[in-house]
């Protein structure tokens, strides 16, 4: 319990002491996640929700969730789009991939980016190299991060402060469990790879 309770005040001391740092280096990062996909964006919202509350570390996290997504987006658009329609796209028959992701509706495309364990820059990535409307993939992005955003901040918020209580702790580890293996049963079920 010891252990515990002097790491979550670690934690807290690490975000006050660090004054205006912290926060910006967290804002900073949650950026660079969205074209950087090993950098675990739940920490960032986590410090940012910690450091500014949940109203204000909401809308910071919101707003730069989307900014860097919009940044991969681009950024993939721009440099790479060329490079995989000549070298990919007809060789591996990935065009027809390519043409679902394209007609994808913004319902679907808002509710795939809401799922918390999907991956951000997958979703930049695909959207990019595809043919994909900007309106209706900035849209989707409008729409699905606000579940994901509030969903990431109070799951980091509420592991920081359960580090008080490891019994919250286990109660999200069981809960992040079952969020697995439900999601394997559907898969199976659904024959979705």
């Amino acid at each position: 319990m010891d252990f515990f309770n002097n790491l979550y005040n670690l934690i807290i001391n690490f975000i006050n002491s660090s004054s205006i740092y912290g926060p910006l280096l967290a804002c900073f990062l949650i950026v660079i996640e969205s074209i950087l996909p090993i950098l675990p964006l739940f920490v960032f919202i986590s410090i940012i929700f910690i450091a500014y509350g949940y109203v204000i570390g909401f809308i910071i996290s919101y707003i730069l969730t989307i900014v860097g997504c919009i940044l991969a987006f681009f950024l993939v658009r721009k440099v790479f789009t060329k490079h995989f329609d000549r070298k990919f796209r007809k060789k591996m028959n990935i065009d027809k991939l390519m043409k679902k992701i394209d007609k994808m509706k913004l319902s679907t495309l808002s509710l795939i980016i809401a799922i918390p364990f999907t991956p951000a820059f997958l979703i930049n990535i695909c959207a990019a190299l595809s043919k994909m409307d900007f309106k209706k993939y900035f849209y989707s992005l409008l729409i699905g991060k606000v579940s994901l955003v509030f969903f990431w901040g109070f799951i980091g918020t509420s592991l920081v402060e359960s580090l008080k209580n490891p019994k919250i702790l286990i109660v999200i580890v069981i809960m992040l469990l079952g969020a697995y293996i439900a999601s394997r049963l559907v898969t199976k079920k659904l024959d979705i790879e």
